[in-house]
C-alpha cells in the first residue's frame, strides 16, 4: 500500500538574473499524483557531482557568496561576471531545479508500475535535489535485494560515464585509453572496468596521495604531472599500451596537447619513414569534464591526424542503442557494491547542502570532496 505522500516537498532551486546575481534556495514544489507509468520516489541520497555544479553554481564568483534566510530555508546569492552572461542566456530569470541523479525507495506507483513499490531505485531524471521525485517508470533502475539508498545514490552519471569510455574506445577502433584526473570516484570505477575487461589504461593525476589511490587498486600505468618526468613516463605508458584514445576531466591548461604529443612520439617511433605531416596514426581526445575553465592549448606537435572535441554521456547512450544501454545498466546494478561503489566525504541535509562552508568544499571539485545529499534528513 503506498504511504501518505506529503502535500509539499522541498526542492534546491538555481536561479541567474539578468542583472548577473544567482540565487539558490529551498523552494516547496507540490508532490504529484503519479500516472499511469510513473511512479513516485521518496529520495533519500543524491550526490553533488561536478556536472551538477554547472547548474547549481554555474558561471558564478563563489568569493562574492552572502548566504541569508534561515538555517533551514538558507538563500546563497552570488555574483555572475557580465562576461559569463552571455554564455547562460537561456537560462537567465528561470527558477531551476537542481540534481542529476540519485536514489531511494518507491513510494507511489500508478496502475502500470505497481512492481515497483517498494524498490529501491536508483534513477537519473533531474530535480533530485527533492524529497520527492515523480518519475517515469522506465527512468528507474531496480537495484537487487539488499542495496541501500546510499550505495545505490551514484549509480548512473559515474558507473554509465565509466563503462560508455570502454564502449566509445570500442566502437571508434582503439584498443587502450588515457584517462585524466584519474583518482576521482570514476576514475577509480574505470580502473576496475579495464581490469575486469582486459583493457590497457594509462592514468594521470596531479600529486602522490593520488598516485597512492590508483596504486592501492592495482593500475598498472599512472603518470604524475607534477613530476619532471611526467612526459617521459607518459610517452613510455603509451608505448606499452598503443593508447590512441583520451578522455580529459580538466579541459584546460596543456594536459589535452602533451596526452596527443606523447601518442604522436609513440607512433613515430613505428613509422618506417619520415613525413612532414607527422604519423598517419589518428590520436583522439575527447574533453568530458572542466575541473580547469581556462582555454585548452594545443602545442600542434603532433602531426595532422588527430581530434580533439567534446564527449558527453547523454549522446552517447542514445548512439549505443537500449539494448547495450539496458546491459550496461544490469551490470551496474549487479556491482553497484564493487566496481561502481562510490565513497562521499560528508553526508548533507538539504539545507546543510547551501551553507557557506559545504558550498566552498564541494566547489573544489578536489579528490576527496564528494558530497552526499540526504533529503529526508
Amino acid at each position: 500500500m503506498a504511504e501518505q505522500l506529503p502535500a509539499e516537498s522541498r526542492q534546491v532551486r538555481s536561479k541567474i538574473s539578468s542583472d548577473g546575481k544567482l540565487q539558490i534556495s529551498l523552494a516547496r514544489v507540490p508532490v504529484p499524483t503519479p500516472g499511469d507509468d510513473e511512479v513516485v520516489i521518496r529520495v533519500e541520497a543524491t550526490p553533488i557531482n561536478p556536472s551538477d555544479l554547472g547548474l547549481l553554481i554555474g558561471p558564478a564568483d563563489v568569493t562574492t557568496m552572502q548566504v541569508s534566510g534561515s538555517v533551514d530555508e538558507p538563500v546563497v546569492t552570488m555574483d555572475v561576471p557580465e562576461k559569463f552572461l552571455r554564455a547562460v542566456s537561456v537560462r537567465l530569470d528561470q527558477d531551476l531545479p537542481v540534481g542529476n541523479e540519485g536514489a531511494g525507495v518507491v513510494v507511489a506507483a500508478g496502475k502500470n508500475a505497481q512492481n515497483l513499490m517498494g524498490k529501491t531505485v536508483g534513477v537519473a531524471g533531474g530535480q533530485m535535489y527533492s524529497e520527492y521525485r515523480c518519475v517515469p517508470a522506465a527512468n528507474c533502475l531496480v537495484m537487487n535485494e539488499g542495496t541501500t539508498a546510499v550505495e545505490a545514490a551514484s549509480c548512473f552519471v559515474n558507473p554509465l560515464t565509466s563503462l560508455s569510455m570502454v564502449e566509445t574506445m570500442r566502437m571508434e577502433g582503439h584498443t587502450a585509453l588515457v584517462h585524466t584526473a584519474a583518482a576521482s570516484n570514476l576514475g577509480q570505477m574505470l580502473v576496475k572496468i579495464c581490469q575486469a575487461d582486459d583493457v590497457p589504461l594509462v592514468t594521470t593525476v596531479r600529486n602522490e596521495k593520488q598516485v597512492e589511490i590508483l596504486k592501492s587498486l592495482g593500475a598498472k600505468y599512472i603518470c604524475n604531472s607534477s613530476d619532471e618526468n611526467f612526459m617521459s613516463d607518459l610517452i613510455k605508458a603509451i608505448d606499452e599500451t598503443g593508447a590512441t584514445l583520451a578522455f580529459d576531466a580538466i579541459g584546460g591548461g596543456t594536459l589535452a596537447g602533451q596526452i596527443l604529443t606523447a601518442m604522436e612520439v609513440s607512433a613515430n617511433k613505428k613509422a618506417k619513414q619520415y613525413s612532414p605531416y607527422g604519423s598517419t596514426t589518428h590520436k583522439q581526445v575527447y574533453i568530458y569534464g572542466g575541473l580547469d575553465r581556462g582555454p585548452t592549448v594545443l602545442n600542434r606537435s603532433f602531426g595532422m591526424f588527430w581530434s580533439v572535441g567534446g564527449w558527453l554521456l547523454t549522446p552517447f547512450i542514445a548512439r549505443m542503442g537500449q539494448e547495450r544501454f539496458q546491459q550496461l545498466r544490469k551490470r551496474v546494478a549487479d556491482e553497484i557494491n564493487t566496481t561502481f561503489a562510490s565513497s562521499y566525504t560528508k553526508e548533507v541535509s538539504l539545507a546543510e547542502a547551501l551553507s557557506e562552508a559545504a558550498i566552498k568544499d564541494y566547489t573544489k571539485q578536489a579528490t576527496g570532496t564528494k558530497y552526499l545529499i540526504r533529503p529526508q534528513q
